[in-house]
């Protein structure tokens, strides 16, 4: 519409020189009055009508009545966008929380498989260590056996030397000494 009244005022303008140059030129032309093979009868048509010329502080008032009357519901429209700015931004942070706790859980869910897993193996740890208290428990009642055995072999290898010393010692007694001549 505006770009309407400036092409009517581009073409006044170059049919009739401005005559005030402290106001501004206004036409409102309607389109021609002239019935197409469309349009409906004649009765209808507007006259066609001289361009009105406004003063420059009427311009001023009617832009600064038009702006008190937008400005506070654009003020209000731009605080209400303002909030809801605010309000997603809060809603992403939280939204972002809620993602990081959705990930925490799923890292719980690989410790708690983690822990299992642990715990088998602790199983099997344990097994193992018993095993090993029980081997090493027989390997030193096996030492104390050999001990033992070696002890009484050595035992009996020292009695069957002096068995055998003593007979050595009684068939040297038994064998005839000549007798000493006195």
């Amino acid at each position: 519409m505006e770009t309407e009244g400036r092409a009517d005022e581009s073409s006044s303008s170059q049919r009739d020189p401005p005559q005030n140059t402290g106001s501004y030129e206004f036409s409102l032309t309607p389109q021609d009055s002239r019935p197409t093979e469309d349009s409906q009868p004649a009765e209808k048509s507007v006259p066609i009508e001289e361009p009105i010329v406004v003063d420059r502080k009427a311009i001023e008032k009617l832009t600064e009545g038009l702006l008190s009357h937008y400005l506070p519901d654009l003020y209000s429209s731009k605080q209400a966008l303002l909030e809801l700015n605010q309000n997603q931004v809060i809603l992403l942070d939280t939204l972002d929380q809620e993602v990081t706790k959705f990930r925490e859980c799923n890292s719980l869910l690989d410790l708690n498989s983690l822990f299992t897993e642990a715990k088998f193996y602790h199983g099997k740890l344990v097994n193992i260590r018993k095993d090993m208290i029980m081997l090493h428990e027989k390997t030193t009642k096996l030492k104390k056996r050999a001990l033992k055995l070696q002890q009484q072999r050595q035992k009996e290898a020292m009695e069957k030397e002096q068995q055998r010393e003593k007979e050595l010692e009684r068939e040297r007694q038994l064998i005839a000494k000549p007798a000493q001549r006195t």
